[in-house]
């Protein structure tokens, strides 16, 4: 497998053939446990093999950020109505409040 050396100190980019990929599929699927594979197709990345944590990993923090996301546009998107409610609930509280158990 090709080796190539990533701007990051001691990390190694782990290029591989699309063809050497499927003659020796087993050992890519080793080395892929330990760190992500790139397959070459003419000439050009074309897929990454992954463990299933590490993608995991980032499909997670994909939503963590996606949600962050979603949150501050909705914030943004209404922040008059919520300062709105907000006001109204600190002047006149909250709506059946006095009959909630809790």
């Amino acid at each position: 497998m090709a080796k190539i050396a990533n701007r990051l100190p001691g990390a190694v980019i782990v290029n591989i053939t699309a063809t050497e990929a499927k003659n020796r599929l087993g050992q890519v699927l080793e080395r892929a446990q330990r760190e992500p594979v790139f397959i070459e197709k003419a000439g050009r990345r074309h897929s990454v093999l992954m463990s299933i944590e590490h993608y995991e990993q980032l499909v997670g923090a994909q939503a963590r950020a996606s949600a962050t996301q979603r949150k501050r546009q909705f914030y943004e998107q209404y922040k008059d109505w919520i300062e709105a409610q907000n006001r109204h609930v600190e002047k006149y509280g909250v709506f059946g409040e006095e009959h909630r158990p809790w």
